[in-house]
């Protein structure tokens, strides 16, 4: 079991209980690393601190100042993975490369640099200032982004032959030559390149397609593709070779689609990458979904929630049962909405179960339940078992069929809260979706607490941000006139760097809540009609995905253009 910071100094005679204590309490009251605090206090100095948390570690400690690091040693670890990662190659002995680590208590760090570099690494213990001069120094001159396609294959000395597959008499991919590809220097640097980039650009998915004369990259940013500057076609396997040796994928299937997923600690931030490949005429296509912890706010005041929508929402998650559907399209920020909802919920008091396909984000102090239909582990078999857990609140990540919407249906009349999702357009379409699928309008008329539709549209760029006046036509395409918008500001964004020309930087949430009110069940349990439901809702006052667009665009937060292709009008 690994010592404390404090019990290896203590143990060193170079502090006292007492002094831990204060330590300690200073580290409660204003955070920060412990080995810092007992430095500014005088207690210990910046070598002691090394060698306590070298000890701790299990690491050599270098003093990067007092090291002369060969040239060809800095070149194996590029600069953008070594400035990302903050480490600084010291030495390469026996195959094996050590790297001094500003931040020796993340070890998941080595392995990221495994896969980056594909090398055997090992660590050592430096501190933040001495890596980043260490950095200035040896990587002086260089420019992180400066590497390309062109000159990682030109230093490499590749050419198209050198990545050409060749058949077995039986059809068979030669999976030697294939591992050989996928662990070669070039397609290793080629394939950080992508990711890192991807992830600086705050990208949500990666997008690696074969065609049959060209391989194409594509990158989602907020909801939009934009595609990269392509590598050579002849690079397509290999790349997506080292995708699966990554994700633990089996290189040698590629006529059936497979699922995988890759960790990193990226700036020691942890990233996940949810991979997904499928077969096509010219190779396997590769979708990575980048689920990014640092970039999401799993808050519900900072997810676009109006003051008058944040108390709703916060009433109908702290009600004891019934459910609460979450409604939209793939990628409209449904799971974001509801794990901010079940962040919002955990207490100590509260027991919360969740069943999703996948688990896209860890939450602490939540139990959650990964569904497999492989091995018959279904939304409706999962959801069975949890009702023996004893919960309080349950997510159900998708409500698909029959058998899982009546168990959702018997926990919210026993007692349970349960929140999931449907594929529909809009709110009042959650209701007829659910008697479509079988379930007795009476039941969903007893259950339905809410449902919340919602869309994503982006954000105008703060930094490029202008007022204008919008056209006739543009009124027009949301129903509005001159009249209609007196006083009323209009803004667009002209682009710039930090949004990279586009005008937009991040996106927004619209919402449309519809509460079962008195009147709705009625009308649930008669009419069942989507329009019927949808007049009875606006008559009680619901806000429209439209009327929450318009709102946003007088607050200058998005534009008309967005606004108009995320919604239509609801008569």
């Amino acid at each position: 079991m690994r010592k404390s910071l404090g019990q290896l100094l203590k143990e060193m005679d170079l502090v006292t209980e007492a002094e831990v204590q204060q330590a300690l309490a200073m580290q409660k009251q204003k955070g920060g690393a412990l080995g810092k605090i007992f430095v500014e206090l005088g207690y210990i100095s910046e070598k002691d601190m090394l060698f306590a948390l070298g000890a701790q570690a299990g690491m050599d400690v270098v003093e990067l100042e007092e090291v002369e690091i060969p040239e060809e040693v800095i070149a194996m670890v590029p600069l953008n993975i070594a400035e990302t990662y903050q480490v600084i190659p010291v030495w390469f002995e026996e195959g094996v490369l050590t790297v001094a680590m500003a931040d020796p208590m993340n070890p998941a760090i080595l392995d990221d640099l495994r896969f980056m570099i594909n090398k055997e690494v090992q660590g050592a213990v430096s501190n933040p200032d001495a890596v980043q001069a260490a950095l200035d120094r040896y990587y002086r001159g260089q420019v992180a982004t400066t590497d390309s396609y062109e000159s990682i294959l030109n230093e490499a000395g590749i050419n198209e032959a050198d990545f050409e597959i060749h058949e077995t008499g039986n059809e068979k991919v030669d999976l030697e030559k294939v591992q050989e590809m996928a662990n070669s220097t070039p397609v290793v640097k080629l394939l950080n390149l992508v990711l890192l980039q991807a992830i600086k650009a705050k990208a949500s998915d990666i997008h690696l397609e074969p065609f049959e004369r060209e391989f194409k990259i594509r990158y989602r940013v907020d909801g939009i593709l934009y595609e990269m500057m392509p590598p050579p076609a002849h690079l397509a396997s290999a790349i997506t070779s080292r995708v699966k040796v990554m994700s633990g994928l089996d290189i040698a299937e590629t006529r059936m689609p497979q699922d995988g997923r890759i960790e990193l600690n990226i700036g020691s931030k942890p990233v996940d990458l949810r991979v997904s490949t499928l077969p096509t005429m010219f190779g396997e296509s590769v979708v990575m979904r980048i689920l990014d912890r640092s970039n999401v706010n799993l808050d519900l005041e900072r997810i676009g929630l109006r003051p008058r929508e944040l108390k709703v929402i916060r009433s109908l998650i702290s009600k004891p049962n019934g459910i609460v559907l979450v409604t939209g399209p793939t990628g409209s920020g449904k799971t974001t909405t509801l794990y901010s909802a079940l962040v919002e919920c955990n207490q100590p008091g509260v027991k919360i179960i969740t069943t999703e396909d996948p688990v896209e984000y860890d939450l602490e102090g939540i139990i959650q339940c990964q569904v497999n239909p492989d091995i018959g582990v279904t939304y409706a078999t999962c959801l069975r078992a949890i009702l023996r857990q004893d919960p309080n609140k349950v997510l159900v990540g998708e409500i698909r069929d029959l058998e899982t919407a009546q168990i959702a249906v018997e926990a919210a009349l026993t007692g349970h809260l349960v929140l999931s999702t449907l594929h529909t357009n809009d709110a009042p379409s959650a209701i007829t979706r659910l008697v479509d699928l079988g379930v007795e309008p009476f039941l969903v008329a007893a259950v339905t607490e809410a449902v919340v539709a919602q869309r994503l549209v982006r954000s105008i760029c703060r930094n490029c941000r202008e007022e204008y006046q919008p056209t006739d036509e543009e009124l027009y395409e949301l129903e509005l006139t001159r009249d209609k918008v007196g006083g009323k500001r209009f803004f667009f964004g002209k682009g710039c760097k930090e949004c990279n020309n586009t005008g937009y930087r991040g996106r927004i949430a619209l919402f449309e809540i519809m509460l079962t009110s008195e009147r709705l069940r009625e009308a649930i349990m008669g009419d069942i009609s989507t329009s019927m439901i949808r007049r009875v809702a606006l008559e009680a006052g619901m806000y429209t995905l439209r009327d929450s667009g318009l709102l946003v665009i007088y607050d200058g937060v998005t534009t008309i253009e967005e606004v108009v292709k995320e919604t239509v009008v609801s008569n």
